[in-house]
């Protein structure tokens, strides 16, 4: 399993969540080289996931957990995506901000 790799998928949900994100830094924030630097931040984390989704432990919620999910972070952002392994796919269905109630959001 150690060479296992998974092709990761985003949900849409999880698409509109990293839009919005990006939006606002560009947009409301109006910073193009932040927005730049979490993209970059998300795409390393989607290849680390490549690689890691299925050793990852599940989420430390219990209702999340008994749903399979799992949390992974980006490394230079504050930042998670959440997501569930089906085979060999790695399905990431939000990305929340650490401070974000995303217990309620699930």
């Amino acid at each position: 399993m150690g060479c296992e790799r998974y092709r990761v998928v985003l949900t849409l949900d999880a698409e509109q969540d990293l839009d919005g994100v990006l939006s606002y830094l560009v947009y409301r924030k109006r910073n193009r080289e932040a927005a730049i630097s979490l993209l970059e931040d998300f795409q390393e984390t989607i290849d680390s996931l490549t690689r890691s989704a299925g050793s990852l432990k599940l989420d430390d919620d219990p209702n999340l957990a008994r749903r399979e999910y799992r949390r992974i972070h980006l490394s230079r952002h504050r930042y998670f995506m959440l997501y569930r392994v089906d085979d060999d796919v790695a399905v990431v269905d939000r990305i929340f901000h650490d401070l974000q109630d995303y217990r309620s959001r699930m």
